[in-house]
């Protein structure tokens, strides 16, 4: 019964300061690794030479690698990044124009010809006919 037991206030606050403070180093550098793999591929101006080189260098030197990518192309990583965003917007806008413009608003004739099948199902009152009618023609 003699062996060491290692309790939690036996850590010194320092010491948990700098593994926190590690920890935290370690995440940043993680994430800055995948934020220029990303950025590798994203680039339409490099070569595939020119990838697969910058690839290597951060995999077989990870920290050197990432560090000379954020000095040596650092610069344009957020106008890529920018870009990017642009690109996804314009598609989104692109895809909802034709999914409204293929749908487009219904033509007069069309929910004229709606309204008398709801109306011929029993659905809406005669009255309520007239009246939808009326909204029709007045605001095409």
């Amino acid at each position: 019964m003699g062996s060491y037991v290692n309790l939690a206030y036996d850590y010194p606050v320092l010491g948990a300061f700098w593994t926190v403070m590690w920890i935290f180093l370690w995440v940043m550098w993680v994430f800055l690794l995948f934020r220029v793999i990303v950025d590798l591929f994203r680039d339409d101006s490099l070569s595939g030479w020119a990838k697969t080189g910058w690839l290597v260098f951060t995999i077989v030197l990870p920290f050197l690698g990432v560090f000379v990518y954020v000095i040596a192309r650092g610069k344009g990583m957020g106008r890529r990044e920018q870009e990017h965003v642009r690109a996804k917007l314009e598609a989104t806008d692109r895809y909802v124009r034709e999914a409204v413009g293929a749908a487009g608003p219904a033509s007069e004739a069309d929910q004229l010809a709606k309204l008398s099948e709801v109306r011929a199902r029993g659905d809406i009152s005669d009255e309520e006919f007239r009246r939808a009618k009326e909204r029709v023609l007045l605001h095409h």
